[in-house]
């Protein structure tokens, strides 16, 4: 059954721009976006949204619905009240383009930060091979579909602009890990380099990441912490420290 709902949607440019009202018919099951692409098709010809598969896989339709960074096509009309107002926003970590879309090229930038897996250098194609465990271990970071919702709740990112430059955030954290945690990786100082270049000891394990998560990796838990304390121990274990001394004292 179709019911009335009010929209405030978010127009403009990085230049100006504000929140407008508009009525908006939705019918039983639709989510935000069915709504959002009403009204593009009825009332607002001009409308900028960004969406792709609309089935939670692709992680285009990312915003800001009520104020909670959410997936719009997995967010039901039907989860807010008859009287209540939607509000729909650009992701707010990043720039706007236009309306409800944003420039998140900073995830690209970062990506190509991190170097790549490194395989063993005579493991010939097809002879890989992994125990199960360690197959699992790193699975559930391979979920993430980059929709950065993550990185837009992070308030690191959010709320400090300057610390862009030196953070690379949850998202890029859980690709450290996973690459940190595969058995045939041989790049060794992937632990040290998350410290030292991608500002891993900024985040103060809040979980705000885990919580925006729409494929609930437990990205603080599974990710953040276990690489903090291996940068731990390989940074201010006594005992390895001594070792590094010594090695030193050899040397000279």
């Amino acid at each position: 059954m179709a019911r009335k709902i009010n929209l405030r949607i978010w127009r403009g440019d990085s230049t100006n721009g504000g929140l407008q009202d508009v009525q908006v018919e939705a019918n039983e099951g639709e989510v935000v976006l069915d709504v959002i692409h009403r009204v593009q098709a009825t009332q607002m010809g001009d409308l900028a949204v960004r969406w792709n598969c609309k089935a939670g896989k692709c992680g285009s339709c990312s915003m800001e619905i009520n104020g909670k960074p959410r997936l719009a096509c997995m967010t039901q009309v039907a989860a807010y009240g008859e009287d209540e107002t939607i509000t729909v926003t650009p992701l707010r970590a990043f720039p706007v383009i236009k309306d409800l879309v944003t420039d998140v090229s900073f995830n690209y930038k970062k990506a190509m930060e991190i170097p790549a897996y490194a395989p063993p250098p005579d493991l010939k194609p097809g002879e890989a091979r992994m125990e199960q465990v360690d197959v699992e271990r790193s699975q559930e970071f391979r979920k993430c579909i980059e929709c950065f919702l993550c990185q837009d709740v992070c308030h690191v990112v959010r709320d400090h602009e300057e610390n862009k430059k030196s953070f690379a955030g949850p998202r890029f954290f859980i690709r450290i890990a996973e690459l940190d945690m595969h058995p045939l990786d041989m790049l060794k100082n992937r632990k040290r380099t998350a410290q030292e270049e991608h500002g891993l000891g900024m985040c103060n394990i809040t979980k705000c990441c885990t919580e925006v998560c729409p494929e609930h990796i437990k990205i603080t838990d599974n990710a953040i912490i276990p690489m903090k304390e291996r940068v731990v121990d390989i940074k201010y274990d006594p005992a390895r420290m001594f070792a590094g001394l010594l090695k030193r004292e050899k040397r000279n």
